[in-house]
């Protein structure tokens, strides 16, 4: 089996995206590697692949509870045995899951970087093969990261403790400079291949809007995007609850996350959003971590966040799948003062002396002044978070460097919304029918062709209209039933498969498994669970076509 075989075999995918098979490739020839990609750009490709090839064991160093579950339920979903060891386990379960790792049960285990010190998992892991390790969310390695973890210091000195020690990946999706050098020298990468593939998300559309009333504007922003799904932040809790409470009394499906409310309750509000119960959460910087949704169409930010890592972390939770998408921040002087009190308060780390806080505080604040620049500069928004990571962004024409996609260089937004929001017939799809522009009018047009083609069916109808109202209709008849799935096996519905994956099944219009199999994103084993039910869908759906257009 070769690399090619396990991406389609596994993930459904005919190719690589930019950069992940250079990464695949220097991991399967032994050399130690760190990928700096954006949030969607495909950074668990680039060390599952290569785990299913090599001999030994994964190791996946990930410090986000939410985040193991979700990547090991995927994992099982495509026919990969995988599993996870950390807090939210009891110590039975630990137990039976390092014997069964140790009879070869697993290739892929992801572990809390508290847990690689403990007695029992570090028997295990000197007595197996371990071929990787992989360090997720490597910036938490660092002191100049924004989300620091003293645990993540703890993983070279495990490495030590190996009898052989094995290849170390790492991969993050923020990282300066100055971080991507401490992951180099903390982790000790040998020779390492160091690919970046670019921070630019061309899909997400940044706007900063200067308001007072923000209330009114997320209530209006919400009602005119109410199909879509999307995650609202707040600073503090006080906040979210009034916001939820404008929204659940206008009668939006919306859920709430902060720590002060309890285990249970968070647990069961973040279900309702990922299972599409509830579409928009309104929530504190504590929710989204690990958080896979890749529908999210828009993230709004009610308040400023306290630096540009986390704004770029939190706003790339939209659209993760590729398609267009807005992060919109609320700026108002005050959330300067709020953002200060919380950098001057905050609970001391037991684990860093006092000089060491007084250096973090200052880091802080400085990173800060950079966010409210951010806020406040006239010029483009995407290429000022380009330029803070490092990246120069091409500008071929010279002058004044213009995205064309954020609230700065978008002359008349109104002209972009239209843009957007419009397919060629002039039938407003986004918002109204499906909260997505699911297909431009040319791929309509092919997915109705297919339909036509298998029924040989005059239509008595402009082929306009008819495209533009099936192919919505057979996206939502799929999203209904990949919901119904998703509530019967206990996992995501983009899990099960994502709006990409459905929407080229609507383009493709797949009637058995070879064709099924060519739709992105559908393995043999997806296919086995899942295939024929799909595909009896989209039968149904077009006998009814085939009878309506008879009429």
């Amino acid at each position: 089996m070769d690399k090619y075989t396990v991406l389609k075999q596994y993930f459904g995918y005919d190719s690589f995206r930019p950069g992940q098979e250079k990464l695949v490739d220097s991991i399967l020839s032994g050399r130690d590697v760190l990928g700096i990609m954006p949030t969607g750009a495909g950074k668990s490709l680039c060390y599952q692949v290569p785990a299913l090839l090599m001999t030994g064991i994964t190791l996946v160093v990930s410090p986000l509870i939410s985040l193991m579950k979700d990547q090991v339920g995927a994992l099982n979903q495509a026919g990969v045995h995988a599993a996870y060891i950390n807090s939210s386990l009891t110590d039975n379960q630990i137990t039976k899951a390092l014997a069964l790792a140790s009879r070869g049960q697993y290739k892929i285990i992801y572990v809390a970087p508290e847990r690689l010190e403990t007695r029992g998992f570090l028997d295990f892991a000197t007595h197996a093969e371990i071929s990787m390790i992989t360090v997720d969310e490597a910036h938490c390695i660092s002191q100049w990261g924004q989300d620091f973890r003293p645990s993540y210091l703890n993983i070279l000195s495990f490495v030590k403790k190996l009898a052989v020690r094995p290849i170390i990946s790492a991969f993050t999706a923020t990282a300066t400079s100055k971080v991507r050098d401490d992951i180099l020298q903390i982790l000790s990468l040998e020779r390492p291949t160091i690919l970046t593939t670019g921070f630019d998300r061309e899909n997400l559309c940044f706007k900063v809007k200067h308001i007072k009333d923000k209330d009114s504007y997320v209530l209006d922003y919400v009602i005119s995007h109410r199909q879509d799904s999307g995650i609202i932040y707040c600073a503090t809790r006080k906040n979210v609850e009034k916001v939820y409470d404008l929204l659940n009394s206008n009668g939006f499906s919306v859920t709430k996350y902060h720590a002060g409310l309890s285990p249970q309750e968070r647990k069961d509000n973040q279900d309702s959003f990922i299972y599409d119960i509830k579409p928009v959460v309104v929530a504190t910087n504590a929710f989204g971590m690990g958080i896979d949704k890749s529908n999210v169409r828009y993230v709004i930010h009610y308040n400023m966040p306290q630096c540009i890592e986390n704004y770029y972390q939190e706003a790339g939770r939209a659209g993760r799948d590729g398609e267009d998408s807005e992060c919109i921040l609320l700026y108002s002087p005050q959330d300067i003062m709020i953002n200060k009190f919380f950098i001057e308060h905050r609970e001391p780390n037991p684990e860093i002396d006092e000089s060491e806080q007084a250096r973090l505080i200052a880091l802080d604040k400085r990173r800060l002044n950079a966010m409210v620049d951010y806020c406040r500069t006239a010029g483009c928004l995407r290429e000022y978070i380009l330029k803070y990571f490092g990246e120069k962004p091409d500008n071929p024409y010279g002058g004044k460097y213009n995205c064309n996609n954020c609230s700065n260089c978008i002359a008349d937004e109104s002209e972009l919304l239209a843009d957007k929001a419009y397919m060629d017939t002039g039938s407003r799809i986004r918002g109204r029918d499906s909260g997505w522009d699911i297909m431009t009018a040319e791929k309509l047009k092919r997915s109705a062709q297919m339909a036509k083609s298998a029924y040989a069916t005059p239509r008595t109808r402009k082929p306009e209209d008819v495209l533009n109202e099936r192919g919505v209709e057979l996206f939502n008849r799929l999203r209904e039933l990949r919901k119904m799935i998703a509530v019967s096996v206990g996992m995501p519905p983009y899990i099960i498969f994502s709006d990409k994956t459905l929407i080229d099944m609507c383009l493709k219009v797949p009637f058995n498994r070879e064709e099924m199999l060519s739709v992105s994103g559908v393995g043999e084993n997806k296919y086995e669970r899942y295939g024929k039910t799909f595909v009896d869908e989209i039968y149904d759906f077009l006998d009814g076509m085939k009878e309506n257009l008879a009429r």
